[in-house]
């Protein structure tokens, strides 16, 4: 039992095309690059393919998956919306993948140690384990960001795209929960979800890193 593939991908509501409307344009080689990621998952024949994302509290989703973004704009119904309305990341990840049967929050201020037992729990549930791992990196990048500029923003996202790209879990395993905090790093918790579950030496690739909006987007498999 142990994790054989990975993909992880933003969740900005923008990524759905009706949400973002006219500017919907802007974010297209994200878009290429998260089906690619979602596809790599699917290829790897997975017995249980799981979506992480952070929230409030860590919970294990019960069926029907879904809810609606008419929160972010638009009455779009995303999966099954007759069951209870999913969280951002996760809604973004059933999005992304449809055919997902497991939904997995963490807490957002959840510490790393509680991350990697959680982990380890999810790569132990079936012979082979897919992960889709949704996370936004800091929201400071500039000063017309969420977060207004934060000169650590561009280095601490540069140092997650390293980590992403190497596969490198005691890297995820080691982000200080203080400092993403501080920069509004939605992503950390999942991270090290990820970190967690990799029992083994991954190869990884990075397909997007960008910050449009002032915000840190990353895109990666691991394999």
């Amino acid at each position: 039992m142990s994790l054989v593939a990975a993909a992880v991908c933003p969740h900005p509501p923008l990524l759905v095309p009706e949400v973002a409307a006219g500017a919907a344009d802007e974010l297209d080689d994200l878009r290429v690059a998260c089906r690619a990621a979602v596809a790599h998952l699917t290829n790897a024949s997975v017995d249980s393919l799981i979506v992480v994302g952070s929230d409030t509290t860590t919970v294990r989703r019960d069926p029907p998956f879904g809810g609606a973004l008419s929160p972010w704009g638009i009455d779009l119904p995303v999966g099954d919306p007759s069951g209870e309305q999913l969280p951002l990341s996760l809604l973004i990840g059933a999005w992304l993948a449809p055919h997902a049967g497991n939904f997995q929050s963490v807490a957002a201020d959840a510490p790393p140690a509680e991350c990697a037992r959680l982990g380890r729990a999810l790569a132990g549930e079936a012979e082979s384990v897919g992960l889709l791992v949704l996370g936004d990196g800091s929201s400071c990048r500039t000063e017309k960001a969420p977060g207004f500029f934060d000169a650590r923003a561009e280095p601490f996202d540069a140092a997650v795209a390293a980590a992403l790209a190497g596969a490198d879990a005691a890297a995820l395993a080691a982000i200080d929960p203080g400092e993403a905090d501080e920069l509004l790093v939605a992503g950390r918790a999942p991270w090290q979800v990820l970190a967690g579950a990799a029992d083994r030496k991954m190869a990884g690739e990075l397909l997007y890193e960008a910050a449009p909006y002032g915000v840190g987007y990353f895109v990666a498999t691991w394999q």
